[in-house]
């Protein structure tokens, strides 16, 4: 009895790490993530800024680790032309990403919905009625769940969408913020705050 009190009493403080929420940006630099493409990331007032370059083109910041399983929460508020995204599970051969979007966009453009890149394209929209939850020109709290196969997410409180996807199970890969091709977009972020599971 005494043995496994210790063994219960040793795990709670890995349980407890294992479940505690890290932070992906540190709100000084973009140390732990990686530029894709010519569009501009800068950090400014502790946000992470995204901005449409002379290009005009799709632009990429992905962080250095993977992650699997996870729940994922940021804060988010378009300034301008606010279509981008956050992959999960996705890998890059120079603009051209591989995996899934959440997608990040002006209102009634699908935000919280899920976007499969290069493959299947829209796996799953939000309710119309779940739209009006997207507070435009305002910060916004975008919370993406994915366990196995499962992804689920929030804007604002509100649950978006839940999507089961055996593609999804099989896949790895980094976290990634997306600025859309087409010039005219500014977004910023903060509190990028992950938790494996």
């Amino acid at each position: 009895m005494k043995t496994l009190l210790f063994l219960f009493l040793f795990a709670l403080p890995v349980i407890a790490t294992a479940q505690k929420a890290q932070r992906l940006f540190n709100g000084k630099d973009l140390s732990g993530w990686t530029i894709h493409g010519t569009e501009k990331w800068y950090v400014e007032k502790g946000e992470l800024v995204c901005e449409s370059g002379p290009d005009k083109q799709y632009g990429y910041l992905s962080t250095d680790k993977t992650y699997k399983d996870f729940e994922l929460t940021l804060q988010f508020k378009q300034e301008a032309n606010g279509n981008s995204g956050v992959f999960f599970r996705s890998s890059i051969e120079g603009v051209k990403i591989s995996g899934w979007q959440v997608e990040v966009a002006p209102l009634n453009k699908h935000t919280g919905g899920v976007y499969e890149s290069y493959g299947r394209g829209w796996l799953i929209q939000p309710n119309p009625e779940d739209e009006q939850w997207l507070k435009q020109g305002e910060w916004n709290e975008l919370k993406i769940k994915v366990v196995g196969g499962e992804v689920t997410t929030w804007l604002n409180g509100h649950q978006m969408i839940t999507l089961k996807d055996d593609k999804i199970t099989a896949a790895n890969g980094f976290i990634a913020l997306q600025i859309h091709d087409g010039g005219g977009i500014k977004v910023r972020w903060k509190n990028i705050r992950i938790k494996p599971l």
